[in-house]
């Protein structure tokens, strides 16, 4: 289809049929617009997307490297024979977001043998007013459990249904080593982590003494 420009001239009509634009060349100047548009679309979710998933992996990031869990010491219990049990001392890092210790687990070795010990609401205590192993009865714990105790909790936060621990908080964790690793003897190696849904993990790493005197030896 051509365009057609008609002139009046003293000689008569003029036809002039040049610059004429065919209908195929409208359609496929459409057909651009519609695609540039479509992909500016695609562009743009894409874009979104990106943006949301680096938001989560940067939440996510944050709360890996900005809080956790610090062991501050570690104590054991000596029956007479070997350490039957020890006393972990357990705060959070500076900065942290508040940690469910439902959720976290130790993972802690002997050199021979590895248990992974979750928490179990049998054996929580919101004090220790029986003793650092006079609280909690150590029969409860097997080797698949430990025990909670509550020395500082400002807020309250901390029951046995949901056992919160948050910044200033300070708790003991109580592991039966004779139900894990058929007690410690001495010059054993013990190594390990508390593992929290997020954040740094506390460190457990101790060797117990050549010669057990005190009945409560401090480890870490």
């Amino acid at each position: 289809m051509r365009r057609v420009k008609i002139t009046l001239t003293r000689r008569g009509l003029v036809f002039d049929t040049n610059a004429a634009i065919g209908i195929g060349s409208l359609i496929v100047f459409i057909a651009m617009i519609l695609t540039a548009g479509i992909a500016a679309s695609v562009i743009i979710q894409t874009m979104n997307s990106l943006e949301q998933q680096a938001m989560l992996t940067g939440q996510e990031t944050l709360k890996d490297i900005s809080g956790g869990l610090k062991v501050t010491h570690v104590s054991g219990y000596y029956d007479g024979s070997t350490i039957s049990q020890i006393a972990i001392y357990l705060e959070t890092t500076a900065g942290s977001n508040d940690i469910d210790l439902t959720y976290a687990y130790i993972k802690i070795s002997n050199s021979d043998t590895e248990v992974i010990l979750s928490f179990t609401t049998n054996s929580f205590s919101n004090n220790v007013s029986s003793g650092l192993f006079g609280t909690l009865n150590a029969s409860d714990l097997t080797a698949t459990t430990y025990g909670l105790m509550v020395i500082r909790d400002i807020d309250t936060s901390c029951t046995s249904a949901n056992p919160i621990i948050n910044r200033d908080d300070l708790f003991v964790i109580l592991v039966n080593t004779t139900n894990c690793f058929s007690g410690l003897g001495t010059r054993t190696e013990v190594f390990g982590n508390i593992i929290p849904e997020h954040g740094i993990s506390g460190v457990i790493s101790f060797t117990t003494p050549s010669a057990y005197i005190n009945t409560i030896i401090e480890l870490q």
